[in-house]
């Protein structure tokens, strides 16, 4: 095999005669060093143009995708117990919503509102144009926390205005239980009035300090108001007695009884049954002295008793 050799530094040209041994290894050379060439240059190609990712590399972004899918994981337990959260804190809101509205339907009914004015078992009407949330439609789960602490406060404002109402209300209740109201028996009528009269025994005018209730021996006689018995007894000229302070500086007289039912220190109610009507004392027949006092004094009784008919 016949190599000619050209070049500047050679003058002429050269031939060089190389065996079948030689050309061999040369042309291994040859290609070997092509070869190499190709590979460097592919490297070189695939590093400016490839992902030119080491292994080392490929294993930092495998653990960072496993941190991140661990993240999402704890991000989407967290979002579960909130909800849950939200949920337990809604039907608790729920509950006290609807004791709310017990509540106003007891007080709408204690204060004999007219039908209507306050419904607690519709919901309250409401209106106004649809206008669009400059935020956007989505609403944030903070949002959502913030909103419901804020109905939280209403909803412990709203009870505590109507605890007060109701207060309000019960002890107006208790005023006007305690305040002599009513006819003082179940059956009977007046016989008697509060004033100047002739004086049954004697024939002379006289005072009369109450009012007279004629009816049958053994007719019921009740309390006006609620109270506490101060006197249950015998009393001159009034016979058998029955007396029942109601606070507020009025008390309550109940005369000529045939029977006491109830004993001193006893409460009664507005409407309980305090004696038996009969004769004892200075009566000439079954009949019920009743007396109203105010701060000691005894007023007109028939008052009190026309005001339970307004």
């Amino acid at each position: 095999m016949n190599v000619v050799i050209f070049g500047k530094g050679f003058g002429k040209p050269r031939q060089l005669n190389l065996s079948g041994r030689m050309a061999g290894a040369l042309t291994a050379v040859i290609f070997g060093l092509l070869g190499i060439a190709m590979f460097g240059a592919g490297y070189w190609y695939s590093a400016q143009t490839g992902s030119g990712i080491s292994q080392a590399e490929v294993a930092t972004l495998s653990e960072e995708l496993v941190a991140q899918k661990g993240q999402i994981q704890q991000t989407r337990q967290e979002t579960e117990d909130t909800l849950d959260a939200l949920a337990i804190r809604i039907g608790q809101m729920n509950a006290r919503v609807i004791r709310l509205d017990a509540l106003g339907r007891r007080l709408t009914e204690m204060a004999d509102l007219e039908d209507g004015e306050f419904d607690f078992d519709s919901e309250p009407a409401i209106g106004g144009p649809e206008e669009p949330d400059p935020t956007g439609s989505a609403v944030a789960v903070p949002e959502v926390l913030t909103a419901m602490a804020e109905l939280d406060s209403q909803l412990d404002s709203r009870e505590a205005q109507l605890g007060v109402l109701e207060s309000v209300i019960l002890n107006k209740n208790l005023s006007d239980r305690v305040y002599p109201q009513g006819r003082p028996v179940r059956a009977g009528w007046m016989s008697s009035y509060f004033g100047r009269r002739t004086d049954p025994f004697t024939g002379k005018p006289a005072n009369h300090r109450g009012v007279d209730f004629a009816g049958k021996a053994g007719a019921e006689i009740v309390a006006v108001a609620d109270g506490v018995v101060t006197w249950s007894s015998e009393r001159y000229g009034f016979g058998n007695l029955v007396e029942i302070n109601h606070g507020n500086g009025y008390s309550t007289r109940y005369a000529h009884n045939a029977e006491n039912l109830v004993a001193v220190g006893e409460e009664v109610r507005k409407g309980q049954t305090v004696a038996l009507m009969g004769k004892t004392g200075r009566a000439t027949g079954p009949n019920l002295h009743f007396e109203v006092l105010k701060n000691g004094q005894r007023v007109n009784p028939v008052t009190f008793i026309r005001q339970a008919d307004d």
